[in-house]
């Protein structure tokens, strides 16, 4: 090979992947790798030795065995928007990007069920769905960005989980290729199928036990419609306890989702929606169903939002979500993350999960976190289900900032766990949390993990190093804050 490539793998191997994917779909140049050496999670950073791009099922089954023959330890990709390191190709090997899987292959709305290719992005789905009276209801803050098949990786939820649950409540069936070269397919288009629920089993895996080329969804009904109001607090603590008081009081808003004033100042100057920057938290609250009823709990709210001391700056009506003003609070909410670029030039996403109860302890605790390693911490947040997302602000070219953005990540991680709550909600434990797993599970717990991923991968060489702590498919990392060289 020349110079100028970044692989060292047996040389045959990108020989061969050429030969079966085409010499377009094959990266592996150090300049065009580079591109792949880390995902959302930029802390830690791993650059692989060959990038492939597969079209097809019959593709990625011959990447896989190709891998196998050569030993080389291989990771599946998506649009590489993991906050936790789940993408990380550790230790190099190849990265299977499977972007260019992109086909919405059937829609079904009388069956009410649709088929996709892994890379198809989330909001791709529903937008294809429009007029047709059905959605696809998990949507991820980034789902103008992240595909179907990251989704099913990490099990993903969005702000319309409290109502609508995560990923898994979504998935019919998948097609699987094993870390072997073996393909199987789970479920069906049938939303019962007899024998172990295996669908349930591969979502949320994090790529552990092979890689999903198609997947068969649920499609959800539209609502008759909806009311969105925006709640106003002087406190973050006013705030939490009007998520209580709202879930207390018998109602299940289709989403609950909470801003405080350092994340509210930036999505204002990114967008200009009319949140109030002088305020300690916003609630971003909605309900939807049959249209009868809804102002009554739309009151209800608003009465339940002013006993805590807020007020309601607005109360959007819609009968689809199409309509200027849904759409602009929510572009507001879920580009939360771009707007961060205003404040910082790095930052690290956290995904802790509390009792709802707990929330104003934690959202306090995390203050004093941030006041006492000099890091600046914005949230927002999934509030309805107590799905923490504190996003700490820093620069990644400074070695001490990294670390005390560490320190403070993991000191709030573990106040998570001591309240009775757990590390992730959505984001999944990738290469990020695994030190986390013991503090979680019992020995016993962990054991029967690791046999249930040895059925799938017995080699560990599918996603090597990824969610369970030592073990087969462990490989030496040198830690977070290291550039791998390939």
């Amino acid at each position: 090979m020349s110079d100028s490539t970044s692989s060292t793998l047996v040389p045959t191997l990108l020989n061969d992947l050429i030969s079966a994917l085409g010499v377009e779909n094959v990266l592996h140049r150090h300049d065009e790798l580079v591109v792949y050496e880390c995902d959302g999670y930029v802390i830690e950073k791993n650059t692989p030795d060959i990038v492939v791009f597969p079209t097809s099922t019959e593709q990625v089954v011959s990447v896989v065995k190709l891998c196998n023959k050569a030993g080389v330890p291989f990771v599946p990709r998506g649009a590489g928007t993991s906050l936790a390191g789940g993408t990380l190709a550790v230790g190099g090997g190849v990265m299977i990007c499977l972007t260019r899987m992109k086909r919405i292959i059937e829609i079904n709305t009388r069956d009410r069920y649709a088929i996709v290719e892994p890379g198809v992005v989330n909001l791709w789905l529903t937008r294809a769905l429009g007029g047709t009276g059905f959605h696809y209801a998990p949507d991820p803050s980034s789902q103008s960005a992240c595909t179907i098949g990251g989704n099913v990786a990490t099990n993903s939820g969005g702000p319309h989980t409290l109502k609508y649950g995560v990923t898994v409540n979504h998935v019919r069936g998948v097609e699987l290729v094993l870390p072997d070269g073996t393909v199987v397919e789970t479920g069906g288009i049938n939303e019962d199928n007899p024998g172990y629920d295996l669908t349930g089993v591969i979502v949320g895996n994090e790529g552990t036990f092979g890689i999903a080329t198609k997947v068969i969804v649920n499609l959800t009904r539209d609502p008759e419609a909806g009311r969105t109001l925006l709640g106003v607090f002087d406190s973050v603590d006013a705030a939490t306890e009007t998520v209580s008081g709202i879930i207390a009081a018998g109602i299940v808003p289709a989403a609950l989702e909470m801003l405080d004033t350092l994340m509210i100042q930036a999505i204002e100057q990114a967008f200009h929606f009319g949140f109030p920057t002088d305020a300690g938290a916003v609630l971003i609250i909605e309900v939807d169903g049959l249209d009868a009823g809804l102002d009554h709990e739309a009151q209800a709210i608003s009465e339940i939002v002013r006993t805590h001391g807020g007020s309601v700056a607005k109360s959007i009506t819609w009968r689809t979500r199409k309509e200027p003003e849904y759409v602009a609070i929510w572009k507001s909410r879920k580009s939360a993350f771009g707007a961060i670029g205003r404040l910082s030039p790095t930052f690290c996403t956290q995904d802790g999960v509390v009792p709802r109860t707990k929330l104003p302890h934690i959202l306090r605790f995390i203050t004093e976190v941030g006041l006492r390693h000099g890091i600046r911490i914005a949230n927002v947040f999934h509030a309805g289900d107590g799905n923490i997302h504190p996003i700490l602000l820093f620069d990644e070219r400074d070695p001490d900032q990294v670390a005390r953005v560490l320190k403070a990540s993991h000191e709030i991680l573990d106040e998570c766990i001591n309240v009775g709550g757990s590390v992730t909600g959505e984001h999944g434990i990738g290469v990020e949390k695994m030190e986390f797993m013991p503090k979680l599970f019992t020995p016993e717990d962990l054991a029967a993990m690791v046999v249930l991923r040895n059925t799938f991968n017995p080699d560990g060489r599918c996603s090597p190093d990824k969610m369970l702590p030592g073990g087969a498919g462990c490989i030496e990392r040198k830690g977070p804050g290291h550039r791998a060289s390939a």
